[in-house]
């Protein structure tokens, strides 16, 4: 029994003191920065060997992480026990042969109820799935009959309606196909609980990420073209109604970042924006200040919150996560 105690805490000792190699830097503009994230925080690289890692979500139930990689068609798990293991395969295009360079999964939340709720680019819909049963149920696939071109991210109001984004990045031919694409516009959308469809906003170019503020009266869709590289900010009522936008975030006016495009956004407890763009996180107040940088130094699609305290940031080939306080 004293032997088996003895392999036991050998083995809880050598589980706690795993370590990761580590990228990038924290930068601070901003004094503010240093209550989310410390200065000396490390960027671990928990997992690697990806084609282009997105959509991360936390299970909270089961402790683990989900993300996206749309070229490989596969969602993956990571858990510090287990490290990286495949998912869900495929995950956004059933078809047979090849569809596109991202025939994936993209976005990834998971609703009250416990279901995967997933952007998928080859099927063009979103879909949910109980994450223990699996079986997937269509969302949505259409607006006024017409397929959507590729579903890219998405979150939900507490009443049950969910936005996303429908750009053309999985699109065989993206912007040049004539064949697939049924809708003219890269348009933002909601469907409600009954499954009514809404076009809300058809005069973006590239539509991305989107996020809702903590108090839900405000929705951020980030603005991915490299022209005009900018993050949208809508009013939202009460029933969840999106209303009038205006441009919250332009990274062209802080040289800080002018290199950046919004790809994926979350908002924090506080309000805080965390932009994934110029190779790195870029964390925004509700205010539209610019706070700092978690910088990854390679290009970074998407971030989100786990509950064990760290921000998991999928970069490129890379999954990666840092301490936040």
């Amino acid at each position: 029994m004293k032997n088996l105690l003895i392999i036991l805490l050998i083995s809880l000792s050598s589980y706690a003191q795993q370590t990761y190699p580590t990228l990038g830097k924290i930068i601070t503009y901003d004094p503010l920065f240093s209550k989310l994230v410390s200065a000396d925080a490390k960027i671990e690289v928990i997992a690697t060997g990806l084609k282009w890692a997105e959509g991360p979500v936390w299970v909270k139930d089961g402790g683990y992480l989900l993300f996206s990689d749309a070229p490989q068609n596969t969602i993956f798990r990571w858990d510090e026990k287990n490290g990286l293991q495949p998912f869900l395969k495929p995950s956004g295009y059933t078809g047979i042969g090849q569809y596109s360079d991202e025939p994936g999964s993209n976005g990834l939340l998971v609703n009250p109820a416990g279901e995967l709720v997933a952007c998928e680019h080859g099927d063009r819909r979103i879909s949910k799935m109980n994450l223990s049963g699996g079986g997937k149920v269509t969302i949505a696939d259409n607006w006024q009959g017409k397929r959507f071109n590729s579903p890219n991210d998405i979150c939900r109001h507490s009443s049950g309606t969910y936005y996303f984004t429908d750009p053309i990045y999985g699109l065989p031919g993206r912007e040049n196909d004539t064949k697939n694409r049924e809708i003219d516009v890269e348009g933002v959308y909601s469907v409600d609980t009954k499954g009514s469809v809404v076009q809300f906003q058809s005069n973006l170019k590239r539509p991305n990420g989107v996020a809702l503020s903590p108090d839900e009266t405000i929705l951020y869709v980030s603005h991915t073209d490299g022209a005009n590289p900018y993050i949208m900010a809508y009013a939202v009522d009460k029933d969840g109604v999106v209303g009038t936008g205006k441009i919250f975030f332009d990274f062209r006016e802080h040289k800080e970042v002018s290199n950046g495009a919004a790809d994926g956004i979350k908002t924090d407890a506080a309000g805080n924006i965390y932009a994934a763009a110029a190779n790195g996180i870029v964390v925004i107040s509700p205010k539209g200040k610019l706070l700092g940088k978690i910088e990854t130094g390679v290009p970074t699609a998407n971030c989100n919150f786990g509950a064990d305290g760290y921000l998991y940031i999928t970069a490129h080939h890379y999954l990666c996560r840092v301490k936040l306080k």
